[in-house]
């Protein structure tokens, strides 16, 4: 058999995970109806961490359902770092 190719190497493949990071506006859509966790640059509601349902986007907001049903508006460019979280 020939080899395709003629040097030594390793093949690495990786995954986001399950807590993958939420980097495009998109990802809120994609994602949508997944619990995620929000770090906000300012806060929102005297709140800078979030957690809840990711409810899409309108309008260069994210829309999040969080504790007792209600529903947040956050600010796209806020957003300092988000994930969603595993459910077990």
């Amino acid at each position: 058999m020939e080899e395709l190719i003629p040097w030594h190497y390793t093949l690495e493949v990786s995954s986001p995970g399950v807590e993958r990071k939420l980097a495009k506006l998109q990802d809120y859509d994609r994602f949508r109806g997944r619990k995620a966790k929000v770090v906000l640059h300012q806060p929102v509601d005297n709140q800078r961490l979030w957690e809840g349902t990711l409810a899409g986007f309108e309008a260069d907001e994210v829309l999040m359902s969080v504790a007792s049903g209600r529903q947040i508006r956050v600010p796209f460019d806020q957003i300092k770092k988000a994930n969603l979280t595993f459910e077990w």
